[in-house]
């Protein structure tokens, strides 16, 4: 601890910084906020160091994880930590959106090896293309679908060929489309492990937030096992042997994949944007708009703002089942809409009718709902006493799914409307945080933005362009919500710490000056 005193205080250490002492491990912070107002020999030797400014900016910008300091103060993550999530996140973003896009072109099949390390190069030569494109002729997919497809006008549309072309030049826009959407997730996982370790070797966070972040790796690294996973479900040869089965991958697994990407786009987001601002608190600047950090606190112990709190966190568990609901969906209701309109025969319709494709809004086929028996259709149903009617029918059967993501699509366009109208109500805006009622007017609007995507995606039945959009648009949803519960929480226990010391040695360097003047 006298080691960090002697260096706060010596010029000459300041000088040189803190390269030249020795590195310790990770440290316990030895003294708390009390402390810290008691310790007055600290502050006084803090005040006499002539290089008070530089401890304010520079200081806190370069050495705020280094450990001389880190034996008095708990490690502050610097903004760099926060702006790194940041960008992992956004990576995320556009992993979900270009996985949703492979989705929708049917090309989640064309590659049928997995090679995590060899497979970031694509085939080279022609040879190589040949051998690849023999391999995708070995699936079911292409065996049943695609080696049977007319040539129609939709294999003049290269963003929906669906797999059209049995030549090789549709083969690569299928693949490279696969390959992109790996090739993402690799860069992913390069751009969070190296970056972790270096945070994690320089001190720059603490071992609690390590650890956290550390299970945000682990889970990219299965998040790749699980999509493998996945495409595994498409390449079964036992759906050749199932009459008018569809070639795709299970929509289990799917809702998993998904379900996984949004949960670490979530982490990464939350954890990223709480990070910066708190760095930026500590520094000197506003919480949530608000000046006065006790009052904030304070605000957050109000029974209305609990409550809203709480339905704000209920309100982001809504808009992610409904993203995930709706990824089902866009799957389904392209496929079927695009063999209804350009498929003429074969066992492939099967079992199919045009009024499973509802492209109209509100109504599905004239009603609020469909009739009972295309809700709950005993086709569907595997087992001898039809046990699994209800649930089969609720996550396999096109119908179902469609009016279950009408139905908390609803529910969540008119929750968001009911968060955001109690936002604006005098009693609840005079003392939600300014930053929490601008957040909760930038989620109602995408909000908004979502409803519009998704009835022009239903009723120009599902382009591709469209679908994409509105995946994109239920991710910015949900980061507008975890802006929202990032707005209502307390700063950090280091931020606050490290935004007292700073405040205190300010207020030293202005009396210290006013005596020299005085003198």
């Amino acid at each position: 601890m006298w080691g960090a005193i002697k260096w706060a205080a010596c010029p000459r250490l300041s000088q040189l910084g803190v390269r030249q002492l020795s590195l310790r491990t990770i440290a316990r912070p030895v003294l708390t906020a009390p402390s810290l107002r008691s310790s007055s020999r600290l502050q006084s030797l803090l005040v006499t160091s002539r290089s008070t400014r530089s401890f304010s900016s520079t200081f806190v910008k370069r050495h705020a994880t280094s450990t001389p300091e880190a034996r008095v103060l708990p490690i502050l993550a610097p903004r760099s930590v926060g702006m790194w999530l940041m960008m992992s996140s956004t990576l995320v973003f556009a992993i979900v959106v270009v996985g949703g896009v492979t989705r929708l072109t049917e090309s989640g099949l064309s590659i049928t090896e997995w090679r995590p390390i060899t497979g970031v190069l694509p085939p080279l030569s022609e040879a190589e293309w040949e051998a690849e494109f023999d391999k995708y002729k070995q699936t079911p997919e292409f065996k049943k679908y695609v080696s049977h497809l007319p040539n129609t006008e939709l294999a003049s549309q290269p963003w929906s060929r669906l797999n059209s072309g049995a030549t090789l030049s549709d083969f690569k826009f299928i693949f490279f489309m696969e390959w992109s959407h790996r090739l993402l997730g690799r860069l992913l996982g390069a751009a969070f492990v190296g970056p972790l370790v270096y945070f994690g070797i320089r001190r720059k966070i603490s071992r609690a937030q390590f650890a956290q972040l550390f299970g945000l790796g682990t889970l990219i690294g299965a998040q790749g096992a699980l999509g493998w996973y996945m495409v595994q479900s498409g390449l079964d040869e036992a759906l050749m042997e199932e009459p008018g089965a569809v070639p795709r991958v299970s929509q289990y697994r799917l809702a998993a994949h998904l379900g996984m990407a949004l949960a670490l786009y979530a982490g990464m987001f939350g954890t990223g944007l709480g990070i910066i601002k708190d760095w930026k608190f500590s520094r000197g600047g506003k919480w949530s708009g608000s000046e006065a950090v006790k009052k904030f606190t304070r605000v957050l112990e109000k029974p209305r703002v609990k409550m809203f709190k709480r339905q704000a966190w209920a309100l982001t568990g809504l808009v992610l089942l409904t993203a995930l609901s709706g990824m089902r969906l866009l799957l389904d209701t392209r496929v079927l809409c695009l063999l209804l309109r350009y498929w003429t025969s074969g066992a492939f319709v099967a079992g199919l009718d045009a009024g499973l494709v509802y492209n109209e809004f509100p109504l599905m086929g004239g009603r609020l709902m469909p009739p009972a028996d295309e809700l709950f259709s005993p086709s569907y149903a595997k087992s001898a006493d039809k046990s699994d009617l209800w649930w089969r029918n609720i996550f396999e059967n096109p119908t179902t799914v469609q009016f279950d993501h009408r139905v908390l699509a609803t529910t969540t366009y008119i929750s968001t409307l009911l968060l955001w109208a109690s936002s604006c109500r005098p009693a609840l805006r005079t003392v939600l945080p300014p930053l929490t009622r601008t957040a909760m007017t930038a989620a109602f609007a995408m909000a908004n933005v979502q409803v519009l995507l998704g009835i022009s995606t239903l009723l120009y039945l599902v382009p591709v362009p469209l679908a994409a959009a509105h995946q994109a648009g239920s991710v910015m949803l949900l980061s507008a919500m975890l802006h929202v519960l990032v707005t209502l929480r307390k700063p950090g226990h280091a931020a606050r710490l490290w935004r007292q010391m700073l405040a205190r040695a300010k207020q030293g360097s202005t009396a210290a000056t006013g005596t020299k003047q005085g003198i």
